[in-house]
């Protein structure tokens, strides 16, 4: 069977599985079955099936996956994170369109304590979005703040999708946690300053005594007692990072201690939300390491059929320079994001994109910040952002899902510009890992 033909028979089905709406790790497995009995040897292929899934589950470089998202989950359900959006809402006053901005803002701050861009979003739209309706907020300018600051999540560390993009392909973990910083601080600044411009421009789509009543100590009060100590979460895992004295899976084990800490040290933490806490992570990491799973046999599948080494010298003997095939392998990321998951598009683009980029001689820590932009693009691309179905499931019942993606579009059009800049001047992704990270 020539190489054409072989990834023809692993994409295809899998391809329609996922547009008939089969869960991913499914689609997955059903395809590796097939594809271990025709390229694997039979029964041998499934043998190796097994062995593939012990080893991909025993890969400690996965391990900070569920500690991130224990971070996020315990600050989520204890309460820390709505305390620290209302203490932020105190602090940012006399500015048109000061409630989303709040969002903003609040959602950075809540970007780097979680790893989960759609916790954040769902935090966003129930502690925010009512209040904002109320007082008359147009609902575009409304919403749409929210969504785009959940996907920030995926970029400031902790991120659990970039410890699993690090581990996949081979890249540096702790370069690419921070190497998603500085995007994610040009994004909430466009974000701001788009806000601001808006409702200077139509005072409508924002109410005109929209400003707190506190002044003073009062107003600065809540931001030291229940913003600033959460810094020491961060502090934890980025310090201990950059620091060199933790590896990715100690730093994250660190942050869970200190989210743990500032609970109690709030007096937020009790059995019960600890223990949805901990069930939330399982349920979320389970999903995640099934995918990984099905993702190794999958990969091995294309390099046994052919299909890789097919591709990569096609794609080598074309001609393409390095740039015009980074330009290439975004698009197809953005394509994917309108239609699939984020997990997804990692599982499906990897073993076909990494050896390309191997061979062309590309900057892997660079492409791996365009994955990160590419995939939090996705998050907000009609028709399956994942964050749009999360606004429109915390969202009063009267706004429809047009009036959802309308809020995104704006929001979605600033994060392809900052993925511009970031095709352009591949510094803007690299320089602080390479400068922090020794």
């Amino acid at each position: 069977m020539s190489w054409e033909a072989a990834l023809l028979v692993m994409l295809g089905p899998l391809c329609v599985f996922l547009l008939l709406g089969l869960p991913v790790a499914f689609a997955f497995f059903v395809v590796n079955i097939a594809g271990a009995m025709i390229f694997l040897g039979g029964d041998a292929g499934l043998s190796q099936m097994v062995r593939n899934a012990v080893t991909a589950l025993t890969n400690y470089s996965l391990a900070p996956i569920p500690l991130f998202i224990l971070m996020g989950e315990i600050l989520l359900h204890s309460g820390v994170a709505f305390r620290a959006i209302n203490a932020i809402e105190k602090l940012i006053a006399r500015v048109p369109g000061r409630l989303p901005i709040v969002s903003v803002a609040g959602g950075t701050v809540f970007a780097a304590l979680s790893g989960s861009s759609l916790a954040n979003t769902a935090m966003l739209g129930s502690a925010l979005l009512p209040d904002m309706l109320k007082r008359g907020y147009e609902p575009r300018i409304a919403m749409g703040p929210i969504m785009a600051t959940g996907g920030i999540a995926m970029l400031i560390p902790p991120s659990a999708l970039a410890v699993l993009l690090g581990s996949l392909a081979g890249m540096s973990i702790s370069k690419l946690l921070i190497a998603g910083i500085v995007p994610a601080l040009m994004m909430a600044t466009l974000f701001i300053g788009y806000i601001v411009a808006v409702c200077v421009i139509d005072p409508s789509r924002s109410p005109r005594d929209d400003a707190p009543s506190q002044t003073g100590w009062a107003r600065f009060r809540p931001f030291v007692v229940d913003v600033l100590p959460l810094s020491l979460v961060f502090v934890a895992v980025i310090g201990s990072l950059v620091g060199g004295i933790a590896t990715p899976t100690e730093s994250a084990a660190l942050g869970c201690v200190a989210s743990a800490l500032a609970a109690i040290g709030y007096r937020s933490l009790t059995w019960s939300n600890l223990a949805t806490s901990l069930r939330e992570t399982a349920r979320v990491s389970v999903m995640t390491l099934f995918i990984i799973v099905a993702s190794v046999t999958f990969a091995q599948i294309l390099a046994f059929s052919g299909a890789t080494t097919g591709l990569v010298e096609l794609v080598s003997n074309s001609g393409l320079a390095p740039f015009g095939l980074v330009v290439g392998m975004v698009l197809i990321l953005l394509f994917l994001g309108c239609f699939v998951d984020q997990v997804s598009m990692l599982m499906i683009t990897i073993p076909l994109f990494i050896p390309l980029a191997h061979a062309a001689g590309i900057d892997l820590l660079w492409l791996g910040v365009l994955y990160l932009l590419t995939m939090e693009i996705g998050f907000l691309t009609p028709p399956f952002g994942l964050l749009l179905f999360v606004m429109k499931g915390v969202a009063p019942k009267h706004i429809t899902m047009a009036e959802v993606y309308r809020a995104a579009l704006p929001f979605l059009g600033l994060e392809l510009l900052v993925l511009a800049l970031l095709m352009t001047f591949p510094l803007l992704g690299t320089w602080l890992p390479e400068v922090l990270v020794k």
